[in-house]
């Protein structure tokens, strides 16, 4: 696993090379990488481990977000270790460069060893080489800067196929249930793929009763790391039965579920369908005391009011199934997938044939695989899981077929067959083939949004505001985060659902009269109105809100309460003081 780390730290190496000029631009281009560098630069000045209130969005009261510490501490300890050679602005600036590759190397450990254990003692090469090269949706959770807690959710998924896998039963199960532990401790967006984790572990032991040791370290793992991780990382606003975190909702859960499942590998009845009957009546134990013990849970996780899943939540793009997206998006985030799903396949089918140990291994695999591939059908948002899951089967794929076509004794087929073996079971091909597609020339207008949604967020631009006095801004909602991380100043709302009643403030502003706007600024506080022209969310205000604030100011109207402030030349901004 030396050598694995090693490539690890090749592909680090270019990462930092590559991107150098973003990180010394600190270029969080997400709004969650930007609240995330907020909530670390928090503990540094000494709030309260279990406070993630943000008090500098929706001020004074701030707001309470649902994430945990796990993914503060490396950030924050490249901070501490850099700032008294760099100083604080730097330090900064290289951890947020440095920080997503940590978990990196954890991916790369969990396929190297998924790839050395199914596939071939050295295929562990080729299954890195195509995590880097084919998984382009995976990789941009470890680009430099992107340090929210996506790239360290999916390292735990990479760390639960190793353990499917692991023919040692005992410690397999022990690693499946500690990185599911640890991804429910981070947040619930993998929930649905370490319920399927504990699902396949339960068909293993059902097939085979020599699979119980593998399901009582699961077990054990599970509820006490679940239940370690509650203790060491939930915010004291987690201590209620909230839906959308690790809270006594899902701590009740996971504890009972590892409970029910360690009791089961102690019995291991020798009937299979003993077994079968045991984890079906567990399983509904499970479904139905959560269902009477947390009924209002049962609905939406973030549990928004109907007006705001209306106008915002329902329309965030990565929240739709794959199928709404165009040709062009779509085809690359699923071809590997299924590529994967197909190789994973072919390999259970030969590794049952030749009743090779690696059976229940490539079996759990392929279901994992599957389930995948179905998520993508709910969000897109599973489109780096699916592509990372799909790398054993496409890896073994390749490594089945192209000794076929180099053992042939044709040289053309050597050539080109084994070239056509590795477009296709990588997926480059479908990468190749889009540039091919005509491609509809974007009009003004939208090439207006796109510029101004690279500029208005850009440090340079955004900090020309730290020469005006510290306040409260009024402005985009998704311009929140990036204004309280580059400049002194506090802003009203940021796109999370626990800051809801923000969210909803802000469109009401911009989206009705000007007296409207007037008042709810006034409640904020808020001393300053900032607005970028062709952004992306101020369409949105100008299509559904007709002739209201926001439209109007943006046709160049005026109003005595709005007093322009001066920028740069050439800054795509508009600042006004608010009397």
């Amino acid at each position: 696993m030396r050598y694995a780390l090693f490539a690890w730290l090749l592909v680090a190496l270019w990462y930092l090379g590559a991107q150098w000029e973003q990180i010394q631009s600190l270029g969080l281009g997400d709004t969650d990488d930007n609240m995330r560098l907020m909530q670390v630069r928090a503990l540094l000045n000494g709030q309260s481990w279990f406070d993630l209130r943000n008090y500098y969005l929706n001020p004074p009261g701030g707001f309470d977000i649902h994430w945990s510490r796990i993914v503060d501490l490396p950030i924050a300890g490249l901070i501490l270790l850099l700032r008294p050679f760099l100083g604080t602005p730097e330090a900064e600036r290289i951890a947020c460069g440095i920080a997503p590759l940590l978990p990196l190397a954890i991916a790369f450990l969990g396929l190297a060893a998924t790839a050395r254990r199914l596939i071939g003692r050295q295929a562990w090469p080729l299954a890195l080489a195509l995590l880097v090269f084919a998984c382009g949706s995976t990789m941009l959770m470890y680009a430099p800067d992107r340090i929210d807690h996506h790239g360290w959710q999916l390292a735990m998924l990479s760390l639960t196929v190793a353990g499917l896998s692991d023919p040692r039963h005992g410690r397999g199960g022990v690693i499946v249930g500690a990185a599911s532990a640890v991804s429910l401790s981070i947040g619930l967006e993998m929930m649905p793929y370490a319920a399927m984790a504990g699902a396949i572990i339960a068909l293993q032991w059902i097939w085979d009763r020599g699979e119980a040791k593998r399901v009582e370290g699961y077990a054990l793992a599970l509820g006490g790391g679940t239940a370690l991780g509650y203790a060491a990382f939930a915010s004291y606003a987690n201590t209620v039965a909230r839906c959308d975190a690790l809270t006594p909702v899902y701590l009740t859960v996971m504890i009972v579920a590892g409970a029910l499942l360690f009791a089961l590998a102690r019995l291991n009845p020798a009937s299979r369908w003993l077994r079968l009957g045991l984890a079906v009546a567990a399983g509904a134990v499970i479904v139905a005391g959560f269902a009477y013990l947390f009924p209002q849970c049962l609905g939406r996780p973030e549990q928004v009011s109907p007006e705001l899943a209306k106008n915002w939540l329902n329309n965030v793009r990565e929240a739709k199934p794959i199928y709404t997206h165009p040709f062009r998006t779509a085809f690359p985030i699923v071809t590997l997938p299924l590529i994967g799903l197909l190789g994973a396949f072919v390999a259970t089918k030969r590794a049952i044939d030749a009743r090779s140990p690696n059976m229940v291994g490539w079996a759990a695999v392929a279901l994992f695989t599957l389930f995948a591939c179905v998520m993508l059908l709910w969000q897109t948002r599973a489109g780096p899981a699916a592509q990372l899951l799909a790398v054993p089967g496409a890896a073994a794929l390749i490594w089945i077929a192209v000794p076929l076509m180099l053992a042939s004794g044709n040289m053309l087929v050597r050539v080109f067959g084994t070239a056509a073996v590795v477009l296709f079971a990588s997926g480059a091909f479908s990468a190749l083939s889009v540039q091919y597609l005509p491609v509809d020339k974007p009009d003004a207008r939208s090439q207006a949004i796109n510029r101004a949604g690279a500029r208005c967020p850009a440090f340079g631009n955004l900090a020309a505001l730290n020469r005006y006095p510290s306040g409260t801004v009024f402005s985009f909602v998704d311009l929140g985060p990036r204004i309280i991380v580059v400049t002194h100043h506090k802003a009203v709302a940021g796109p999370y659902h626990r800051n809801g009643d923000a969210i909803l403030d802000v469109q009401h502003a911009f989206g009705g009269s000007p007296e409207q706007f007037r008042g709810i600024a006034a409640r904020h506080g808020a001393s300053y109105l900032l607005v970028c022209p062709n952004m992306a969310e101020s369409t949105i205000y100008r299509v559904r809100n007709p002739g209201g604030f926001y439209d109007r100011l943006a046709r160049g109207e005026k109003f005595a309460f709005l007093q322009p402030l001066p920028l740069p030349k050439n800054s795509p901004l508009r600042l006004f003081r608010i009397n």
